[in-house]
């Protein structure tokens, strides 16, 4: 590896790994408020573009950890690991003061329980999905973390009948996004008519997912045109690797004639201007109930991925915005489901329905209250205590 992760001597060392665009979003407000707290902070591993942009040095490009899927994973597992045991032997030799895994569980748990065992403090930043399967995991969490930040209220319950340090810290997004999004300011801001049907299309952050779900969103599309001829496609992508990806994808599949509009970024943008969103199941779904908008969530996988996944998963939904309701609110469309056909169809009795669209506002404005917290503040308040820090300057 070669040169020092960390580089001013008597500075606070923050060692953070950030798997996918969403942990680069939690890392980002994280080292924002741990800057406010400590201005002298240093902070490296692996992170995305938000990171760097605020000055974190990566060891290798975030999009190195971003797959997905038991096959897919199988099939990196080597360059995964050697990723995971060079940064564990320069965490081990240079000694942060604190290390904190941001979602990725698969890649961070192993890590911080190796730090651990090295005298180094862990804390790791989004409970993996206990409630959904084996709560029982939350022993062998323990035996990796110092403290769990958990997102969702749900969840320090579980961590503290293990005797794991916990805090519940709230979902950033919850705070970011206004209470009561405003639908016509953003069409004007985008130079979208207020008037004409306007779909957000969102396949994922990762180039597998665009792989899995684009040629179906695009076939949806094309479907949802016949019903709306002059409807509108929002299409926010969360990197260059997924831009280049999809552009191919619409080569590959003849789809440069749909009204498509690609976004850099700025998938909020998308959800607040559409009327109904197509989204792929993961962080995105809840980003969208707190932009208060009506969805379908989907996903595929690989046969054999989704057969093990469907075996471990022990509740009735996959989409955030359900299990956080306990309910089905929105549908879900998965594997064998997931047709263009019925995603159209879905898409298209959601947007004629006006009572049914006030009832997941009503539902999803409940949901945003419950999660809005200090959250990054929250978060670096626990951070700095296990690291041993004072709170402020």
């Amino acid at each position: 590896m070669g040169e020092s992760l960390f580089r001013k001597p008597g500075a606070l060392k923050v060692a953070m790994v950030a798997g996918e665009a969403s942990g680069d979003l939690l890392g980002a407000y994280l080292i924002d408020a741990i800057k406010a707290r400590h201005p002298e902070v240093e902070f490296a591993g692996i992170g995305g573009p938000r990171m760097l942009a605020r000055g974190f040095h990566s060891m290798v490009p975030q999009e190195r950890l971003a797959v997905r899927g038991y096959l897919e994973v199988l099939s990196r597992l080597p360059e995964l690991l050697g990723i995971r045991r060079r940064l564990k032997n320069a965490l081990l030799l240079e000694r942060p003061d604190v290390f904190i895994g941001v979602d990725a569980p698969d890649f961070n748990l192993g890590l911080e329980k190796s730090l651990k065992s090295g005298g180094l403090a862990t804390v790791h930043y989004v409970s993996p999905s206990v409630w959904a399967w084996r709560p029982e995991r939350v022993a062998k969490i323990g035996e990796s973390v110092s403290r769990m930040l958990c997102l969702f209220p749900m969840e320090p319950p579980l961590y503290e009948k293990y005797g794991v340090p916990v805090s519940f810290v709230g979902h950033p997004l919850a705070s970011e996004i206004a209470i009561v999004p405003d639908k016509a300011a953003m069409r004007r801001e985008l130079g979208l008519a207020q008037t004409v049907p306007v779909f957000a299309l969102l396949p994922g952050s990762r180039v597998s997912e665009l792989d899995f779900m684009m040629p179906v969103y695009l076939a949806a599309a094309r479907l949802l045109l016949q019903t709306y001829p002059d409807a509108q496609f929002l299409v926010p992508l969360a990197t260059r690797a997924t831009m280049d990806r999809f552009d191919a994808l619409l080569t590959e599949h003849k789809a440069w004639d749909l009204p498509l509009r690609k976004l850099i970024g700025h998938a909020q943008m998308a959800m607040i201007a559409s009327d109904v969103v197509l989204v792929t199941s993961g962080t995105a779904t809840l980003e969208v109930a707190l932009t208060k908008r009506p969805m379908v969530i989907s996903y595929k996988l690989s046969a054999f991925t989704y057969w093990l996944v469907k075996r471990k998963i022990k509740l009735p939904w996959v989409g955030l915005p359900n299990i956080l309701a306990g309910r089905a609110v929105v549908p879900e469309l998965l594997q064998g489901e997931a047709t263009p056909q019925k995603l159209a169809a879905e898409l298209i009795r959601i947007y004629q329905d006006a009572a049914y669209q006030a009832e997941v506002v009503a539902e999803f404005t409940r949901l945003h209250l419950a999660l809005k917290q200090d959250t990054a503040s929250l978060a670096a308040d626990a951070v700095l205590e296990v690291a041993g820090c004072s709170k402020s300057v």
